[in-house]
């Protein structure tokens, strides 16, 4: 995983990260907002890929997430990082599939890069916390 690599190059080896998964991405922020409040996470990373399923406009379901998420973060003065992908069209098959598993490659080196940015700038860690990224 390239957050994980790049995170370890970066010099944080030794840091924790703890993985969490939601069952879509609507569910997303109220499992960053149980994170930032549980005051054990220095920054939190939100990842998820939200496609065109029929049911909702991907749009609205991204601008959702992404809007909850920056509440969140607003509220609880914890860092939310997000690699939350919304394509403009997604299908199932190889091309895609390989296509958007590259790119998740290379957000997870950013966001490494900005979490690692994140954990120096949050030095002083709230009572209880640790400093640790999560990826959700």
């Amino acid at each position: 995983m390239s957050f994980v690599r790049e995170m370890q190059a970066l010099g944080h080896a030794d840091t924790p990260i703890d993985f969490f998964e939601t069952p879509g991405s609507l569910e997303i922020p109220l499992q960053a907002k149980r994170l930032a409040t549980s005051r054990r996470y220095a920054v939190i990373v939100a990842a998820g890929l939200i496609v065109d399923g029929g049911i909702y406009r991907h749009e609205f379901v991204a601008a959702t997430v992404i809007d909850a998420l920056m509440r969140v973060q607003l509220d609880t003065d914890v860092p939310i990082l997000s690699a939350v992908l919304t394509p403009q069209s997604f299908h199932e098959h190889k091309e895609h599939l390989d296509f958007f598993l590259a790119h998740f490659e290379v957000k997870g080196v950013e966001i490494a890069r900005a979490c690692a940015w994140a954990l120096r700038a949050t030095r002083i860690p709230a009572p209880g916390a640790r400093a640790s990224p999560v990826a959700t």
